[in-house]
Order: structure tokens, then C-alpha cells, then sequence
């Protein structure tokens, strides 16, 4: 891949190298399978996202004050935010589903800021992850409906008052909705992230092209330039839009387990 290429920013690199050798006989041949469980620096950036997520709040909120300073009230903001969500969304009766949306809330926005900064990776612009994030609540969520309503929980998929003959056509159209969550989720985050990144990486390629030139082509570059620090502001504000979109969903879908709407 080309040095200039705008998708070289996603490339996985693998820092400890993990493989799983699997044998076995197909059409008479031995053949060996291999399943690649290499430690990335996808997988390096996640897991720095949840440590500076678990020390900035365990010594923030143990060095809290009255007078609250700079990261106390960073903090106490988000807190306040998250909040509302699920206040607004779930009701107060179940604010113990919040440590869960307020984690998720916070990982999510803490790994888009990361990828703002240069030369770090951004966990959340790989399909993987946030296919990995979505399908892990969707399933828990599919888990707690289960326990909490036992086989109730399937009549969500069949509206009342449907027709009998229309109700195989109706439940696989609720079924395939359902099942669709997770795609909806992790492909929204994924493609505003990964297309934000990438049109920044082709302006800020064209901007240093026209001032690598020198000359009147310096002058030139100055438009280009403004065009990138104006997205950069906007992609900043993407990244905190992009999980608030993500919590409130999920807060959305909770509720639906919950109530079976």
C-alpha cells in the first residue's frame, strides 16, 4: 500500500505474534490451518482506552472536591450526560443498567478521540470491533429478555391484532429487524469514523502536495488548509455525536428488552 494512501491509517500491525496451528486431512492431503491471534495495535489502543478509562476515573473521583477542577468537571459532564440518556430513554427505575451504558458511552468516545490524535489508531474505525461491541450487547440484551420473560419474550416478534395469515410473513420481518441491531449499530459507528479519518488523510495529502511545490502553489495551500482545520473541529464533534448515537440506541434496544415494545 502506498505511502499516501488514506486507508494506511487502519492497517493492522501485529506486535506479538500469536498463531494456533490446526491439522487435519482434507481430500487425503494433510493440511494445516493456521488461526492467526496476533496482539495488533488495534488490540494495544483498546486495551490502553479501558486502562485510561479506569485510571482517570478512579483518581478523579478519589481527588474529587467542592470546587471541582479541570478533569472533575470534564467528568462530572459526561457523567451528567449519560445520565440524562438514560433517565430519558430507560426511566429512573433502572438506573442500574447505568455503569454498563456509562462504560460503553465512555470507550466509545474515548477511542475516537485517541484516533484524533496523529500517529494513533483508531480502534473504532476496524469493522471488527465495532461488530465485536454490538453483536456482545445485542446478544446480552437477547440474554436478558430471555431470563427476565421467558418464552413472553418471543411474542415481541408478532404484533397483536396480526392477521394469522399474515403472521409467518410479519415474524421474520420482526426477526430479521431484530437481528439487524448489531449490523446497524457497529456499521454507523464504523463508516462515519473510518470515512472521517480517510477524508482528512486526502486533503491533508493534497494541502502538503501544493506546499511541497513552493512558490505561488504555497499561497495555494493555504485553502486546503483551512478546509482540514475545519474538519478536524467537525470530526472532533463527530466523535462525541457518534457515541451518543451508539449509547442512546442501545438504551433504545434495552428498553425494548425491558418493556417488549
Amino acid at each position: 500500500m502506498s505511502m499516501f494512501s488514506p486507508f494506511e491509517q487502519f492497517e493492522l500491525n501485529s506486535l506479538i505474534p500469536i498463531s494456533i496451528v490446526l491439522p487435519w486431512t482434507k481430500s487425503n492431503l494433510a493440511d494445516t490451518g493456521v488461526i492467526n491471534l496476533s496482539f495488533t495495535n488495534s488490540s494495544f489502543y483498546a486495551v490502553m482506552i479501558v486502562v485510561v478509562c479506569f485510571l482517570l476515573s478512579y483518581f478523579v473521583w478519589n481527588s474529587a472536591t467542592v470546587i471541582p477542577k479541570a478533569w472533575q468537571t470534564v467528568l462530572e459532564l459526561v457523567y451528567t450526560a449519560v445520565l440524562g440518556i438514560v433517565v430519558e430513554n430507560i426511566g429512573k427505575t433502572n438506573l442500574k443498567y447505568f455503569p454498563f451504558l456509562f462504560t460503553v458511552f465512555s470507550f466509545i468516545l474515548l477511542s475516537n478521540l485517541f484516533g484524533m490524535i496523529p500517529y494513533c489508531f483508531t480502534v473504532t474505525s476496524h469493522i471488527s470491533i465495532t461488530f465485536a461491541l454490538a453483536f456482545s450487547i445485542c446478544l446480552s440484551l437477547l440474554i436478558l429478555g430471555l431470563t427476565m420473560h421467558k418464552n413472553v419474550f418471543f411474542k415481541s416478534f408478532l404484533p397483536e391484532g396480526t392477521p394469522l395469515a399474515l403472521a409467518p410473513l410479519l415474524t421474520i420481518i420482526e426477526l430479521v429487524s431484530y437481528c439487524s441491531h448489531a449490523i446497524s449499530l457497529s456499521v454507523r459507528l464504523f463508516a462515519n469514523i473510518l470515512s472521517g479519518h480517510a477524508l482528512l488523510k486526502i486533503l491533508a495529502g493534497f494541502m502538503w502536495t501544493l506546499a511541497s511545490l513552493g512558490g505561488v502553489f504555497i499561497l495555494a495551500s493555504f485553502a486546503p488548509f483551512m478546509v482540514v482545520f475545519a474538519l478536524t473541529g467537525l470530526e472532533f464533534g463527530v466523535a462525541a455525536l457518534q457515541a451518543y448515537v451508539f449509547t442512546v440506541l442501545t438504551c433504545i434496544y434495552l428498553k425494548d428488552t425491558l418493556y417488549l415494545h
